[in-house]
């Protein structure tokens, strides 16, 4: 499987690699900001393949990894759109370059990323956006987390969009809205508290979805938390 994992150098990314590299048949294409990171997880194996990239960043960041995708895949069978940004700050105490930021992170850049790939998608492929609890509709909503869930909600309203959109093209779209797990960005956003879930048992769990998921679902936004949020 040819798979590419938006958002891999901590946490569940780094993570949903670690599980995909297991197999070696997948050949995977990781991206992420932080170059040392990027450079650790490619020396695990020689079908990981990385680019460093800038979801907030111009369209010509992504030159690299168009070139990466003609030098090592011939298509593309899974996009895991998994890169995100959460800054813990009250609706009215968030300026606007840091709504910007997490506007871009978890929406805009997951979108632009699937523009794109798209062109390299085959026929029977499978794209998952990693949403959240917090931008699932009827969920219980926090304090502080206003603009990174209203992101994650628009991040699910596409993927229903595009599972209609390519549908001719036999191209299955679903997010999955994850509850607490524990990462680094769950520490850092909420130091202290501990999530039931680790990064490591819902990568498991996102990496077998990703290579089966659209057998049974497609256009579907699933909850995916044993607690709240």
């Amino acid at each position: 499987m040819n798979i590419i994992v938006n958002g891999g150098t901590r946490g569940i990314g780094r993570e949903i690699v670690n599980e995909l590299s297991h197999d070696p048949v997948n050949h995977i294409i990781v991206t992420g900001r932080n170059a040392e990171s990027l450079k650790s997880l490619s020396s695990i194996s020689q079908n990981i393949h990385t680019v460093q990239l800038d979801l907030t960043s111009s369209d010509k960041s992504y030159i690299s990894l168009i070139n990466n995708i003609k030098e090592h895949f011939t298509s593309v069978d899974t996009l895991i759109n998994n890169a995100g940004l959460l800054i813990a700050k009250s609706f009215l105490e968030t300026d606007e370059k840091e709504a910007r930021m997490i506007m871009e992170t978890n929406f805009f850049g997951p979108a632009l990323m699937i523009q794109k790939i798209k062109p390299y998608m085959a026929e029977g492929s499978h794209i998952v956006n990693i949403s959240s609890m917090g931008g699932f509709q009827g969920s219980a909503k926090f304090n502080g987390l206003a603009f990174y869930s209203s992101a994650k909600a628009a991040l699910a309203c596409l993927s229903e969009c595009l599972a209609n959109e390519f549908s001719d093209l036999k191209i299955s779209v679903n997010s999955l809205a994850l509850g607490a797990v524990q990462t680094e960005m769950l520490e850092e956003a909420f130091p202290g508290y501990k999530a039931p879930v680790t990064a490591k048992e819902m990568a498991g769990f996102i990496s077998y979805f990703a290579l089966n998921g659209h057998k049974f679902f497609n256009g579907k936004v699933l909850p995916v938390a044993v607690s709240k949020p």
